[in-house]
Protein backbone atom coordinates (compact mmCIF):
# COMPACT_ATOMS: atom_id res chain seq x y z
CA UNK A 1 0.00 0.00 0.00
CA UNK A 2 0.97 3.73 -0.96
CA UNK A 3 -0.27 6.09 1.08
CA UNK A 4 0.66 10.12 0.35
CA UNK A 5 0.50 13.07 2.50
CA UNK A 6 0.36 16.04 0.44
CA UNK A 7 0.63 19.88 0.63
CA UNK A 8 2.55 22.91 -0.01
CA UNK A 9 5.89 23.65 2.02
CA UNK A 10 5.16 24.46 5.57
CA UNK A 11 1.55 23.03 5.77
CA UNK A 12 2.26 19.93 8.99
CA UNK A 13 3.13 17.55 6.55
CA UNK A 14 6.36 16.00 8.23
CA UNK A 15 4.06 16.39 11.99
CA UNK A 16 1.55 14.14 10.44
CA UNK A 17 3.96 11.99 9.15
CA UNK A 18 5.91 11.57 12.59
CA UNK A 19 2.55 10.81 14.15
CA UNK A 20 1.63 8.36 11.80
CA UNK A 21 4.96 6.91 12.11
CA UNK A 22 4.96 7.15 15.87
CA UNK A 23 1.59 5.53 16.48
CA UNK A 24 2.69 2.82 13.80
CA UNK A 25 5.31 1.30 16.09
CA UNK A 26 3.13 0.60 18.95
CA UNK A 27 1.09 -2.17 16.80
CA UNK A 28 3.50 -3.35 13.94
CA UNK A 29 5.42 -6.74 14.79
CA UNK A 30 8.09 -5.63 12.24
CA UNK A 31 10.24 -2.78 11.32
CA UNK A 32 9.66 0.53 10.48
CA UNK A 33 12.26 2.65 8.69
CA UNK A 34 11.69 6.74 8.16
CA UNK A 35 13.85 8.27 5.42
CA UNK A 36 14.66 12.08 5.56
CA UNK A 37 16.67 14.76 4.41
CA UNK A 38 18.09 15.26 7.39
CA UNK A 39 18.67 14.03 11.08
CA UNK A 40 16.40 16.80 12.56
CA UNK A 41 14.00 14.80 13.36
CA UNK A 42 15.38 12.20 15.07
CA UNK A 43 14.52 13.10 18.83
CA UNK A 44 10.95 13.63 17.51
CA UNK A 45 10.57 9.59 16.48
CA UNK A 46 10.24 6.46 18.27
CA UNK A 47 13.53 5.01 19.08
CA UNK A 48 12.72 1.53 17.28
CA UNK A 49 12.16 3.49 14.34
CA UNK A 50 15.45 3.45 12.23
CA UNK A 51 15.74 7.06 10.89
CA UNK A 52 17.99 6.93 7.66
CA UNK A 53 19.28 10.21 6.62
CA UNK A 54 18.75 9.76 2.73
CA UNK A 55 21.22 12.71 1.67
CA UNK A 56 24.36 10.99 3.08
CA UNK A 57 23.77 8.36 0.06
CA UNK A 58 24.59 10.32 -3.06
CA UNK A 59 21.12 9.79 -4.50
CA UNK A 60 21.04 12.03 -7.70
CA UNK A 61 17.98 10.78 -9.54
CA UNK A 62 14.65 8.84 -9.31
CA UNK A 63 15.86 5.52 -10.18
CA UNK A 64 18.71 5.69 -7.99
CA UNK A 65 16.10 5.94 -5.24
CA UNK A 66 14.02 3.36 -6.14
CA UNK A 67 17.10 1.19 -5.71
CA UNK A 68 18.10 2.26 -2.54
CA UNK A 69 14.56 1.34 -1.34
CA UNK A 70 15.14 -1.61 -2.57
CA UNK A 71 18.57 -2.54 -0.93
CA UNK A 72 16.57 -1.39 1.96
CA UNK A 73 14.23 -3.87 1.82
CA UNK A 74 16.54 -6.76 0.80
CA UNK A 75 18.52 -6.27 4.38
CA UNK A 76 15.35 -6.36 5.99
CA UNK A 77 12.93 -9.76 5.69
CA UNK A 78 10.76 -7.89 9.28
CA UNK A 79 10.40 -4.24 7.32
CA UNK A 80 6.63 -3.92 7.24
CA UNK A 81 6.52 -0.21 6.45
CA UNK A 82 8.88 2.59 5.15
CA UNK A 83 7.52 6.40 5.77
CA UNK A 84 9.16 8.77 3.23
CA UNK A 85 9.23 12.75 4.40
CA UNK A 86 10.90 15.51 1.59
CA UNK A 87 9.99 13.12 -1.50
CA UNK A 88 10.64 15.62 -3.71
CA UNK A 89 13.85 16.21 -2.89
CA UNK A 90 15.26 13.15 -1.55
CA UNK A 91 14.09 11.38 -4.69
CA UNK A 92 15.34 14.07 -6.79
CA UNK A 93 12.44 14.48 -8.28
CA UNK A 94 11.39 18.46 -7.78
CA UNK A 95 9.52 20.16 -10.88
CA UNK A 96 9.83 16.23 -12.36
CA UNK A 97 6.50 14.20 -12.56
CA UNK A 98 6.33 12.13 -9.89
CA UNK A 99 3.93 9.14 -11.42
CA UNK A 100 6.22 6.92 -12.53
CA UNK A 101 8.59 6.52 -9.21
CA UNK A 102 5.38 6.23 -6.95
CA UNK A 103 4.34 3.58 -9.77
CA UNK A 104 8.02 1.70 -9.33
CA UNK A 105 7.12 2.41 -5.23
CA UNK A 106 4.09 0.64 -5.36
CA UNK A 107 5.25 -2.40 -7.32
CA UNK A 108 7.97 -3.02 -4.64
CA UNK A 109 4.67 -2.44 -2.36
CA UNK A 110 2.89 -5.45 -3.47
CA UNK A 111 5.92 -7.39 -4.33
CA UNK A 112 7.40 -7.39 -0.49
CA UNK A 113 4.33 -6.41 1.61
CA UNK A 114 5.94 -3.02 2.53
CA UNK A 115 3.26 -0.10 3.16
CA UNK A 116 4.74 3.37 2.08
CA UNK A 117 3.57 6.99 3.37
CA UNK A 118 5.41 9.61 1.39
CA UNK A 119 5.00 13.22 1.87
CA UNK A 120 4.78 15.18 -0.92
CA UNK A 121 5.12 18.99 -1.27
CA UNK A 122 2.28 19.69 -3.81
CA UNK A 123 -1.02 20.98 -2.99
CA UNK A 124 -3.50 18.28 -3.67
CA UNK A 125 -4.72 19.90 -6.64
CA UNK A 126 -1.09 19.26 -8.59
CA UNK A 127 -0.75 15.96 -7.63
CA UNK A 128 -0.72 14.09 -11.29
CA UNK A 129 -4.67 12.83 -11.91
CA UNK A 130 -3.56 8.76 -11.92
CA UNK A 131 -2.19 9.38 -8.25
CA UNK A 132 -5.15 11.23 -6.19
CA UNK A 133 -6.57 8.10 -5.04
CA UNK A 134 -3.37 7.43 -3.01
CA UNK A 135 -3.70 10.63 -0.83
CA UNK A 136 -4.57 9.81 2.85
CA UNK A 137 -4.04 13.41 4.09
CA UNK A 138 -4.38 16.62 2.45
CA UNK A 139 -3.14 19.63 5.05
Amino acid sequence: MVQLIVGDKGKGKTKELLDKANNHIKSVEGNIVYLDKSTKHMYELNNKIRLINVTDYMITDADEFVGFLSGIISQDHDLQAVYIDGFLKIAALEGLDITPTIQKIKKLSEQFHVDFTISVSLDGEDIPEALKSDIAVAV
